[in-house]
């Protein structure tokens, strides 16, 4: 089964770079199934119901979050009763809405969790640990599993890889809006990279007018950010699985700009 997996959308540019592109990408590489990071989609900050609605409209299957999930508050009443947007399972124990889910496709039963890290980022509950519980959660029909990690260090990246290594199919790192180029399949057969970048506008940073930065970190005075225009850039990992082992078969970047 393939997969495409979208990094962090940013903004209408973001959005208008899901549209230019998701539909022939996916008819490429013969896209099964859908994932995208969409903490980024309204404005740069959160999600609402309606970009939520239009992303799932464009093809993606299922949207993931991270730590501006609860940015918008629209989206505290939307969470709870729309399976397929997840949020960081790790927030502690009274918030809306799901970490993990189950779908079904074609037949084969997929879970996809999301988590975020703490280094450098809110101090939520251990994604280690809260990945163990969910784990041991699931039904052993269910062998396909992807997990968004949503931190900002690669080191804890890169841990969180070596740690779900031959337990999930996929650990593909979001956040830090910066595609890496170490996309591989771990030893036990878990396909990892450290950040799948960003879909927004590509000259920018991370997705932000450049000069509102450059200006933040000359003067070091606050600066209200907002989302750059121009060219868009369209950042994932395509992911190929055997959904009798979960095993992943094949990961590739992809990094389309227009």
């Amino acid at each position: 089964m393939r997969f495409l997996v979208i990094g962090d959308i940013v903004g209408r540019p973001g959005r208008k770079a899901i549209k230019q592109n998701l539909s022939h990408i996916k008819q490429d590489f013969g896209i099964d199934f859908t994932i995208a990071n969409g903490e980024n989609a309204a404005g740069g900050n959160g999600i609402t119901r309606d970009i939520a609605r239009e992303l799932l409209n464009s093809g993606i299957d299922v949207i993931t979050m991270g730590n501006h999930v609860w940015n918008k508050k629209e989206i505290y009443e939307y969470i709870e009763n729309e399976g397929r947007l997840i949020r960081p399972a790790n927030y502690p124990l009274g918030n809306p809405g799901l970490g993990m889910n189950i779908y079904n496709k074609d037949g084969v039963l997929i879970g996809v969790i999301n988590v975020s890290g703490r280094v450098f980022m809110p101090p939520l509950d251990c994604p280690f640990r809260k990945v163990d519980e969910l784990l041991k959660s699931l039904d052993n029909k269910v062998r396909v599993i992807i997990v968004d990690f949503h931190a900002e260090a690669s080191s804890e990246k890169v841990a969180m890889g070596w740690y779900l290594d031959g337990r999930v199919s996929a650990v593909c790192g979001t956040h830090t809006h910066v595609q890496t180029a170490d996309e591989r399949i771990l030893p036990g057969g878990t396909a990892y990279i450290t950040d799948i970048g960003m879909t927004g506008p590509r000259d920018s940073v991370i997705g932000v007018k450049k000069e509102i930065v450059l200006e933040k970190f000359i003067t070091q005075q606050p600066r209200r950010f907002e989302v750059a225009d121009g060219l868009t850039q369209f950042n994932a990992v395509y992911i190929d699985v055997d959904v009798e082992t979960g095993e992943a078969k094949d990961i590739k970047r992809i990094f389309n700009v227009e």
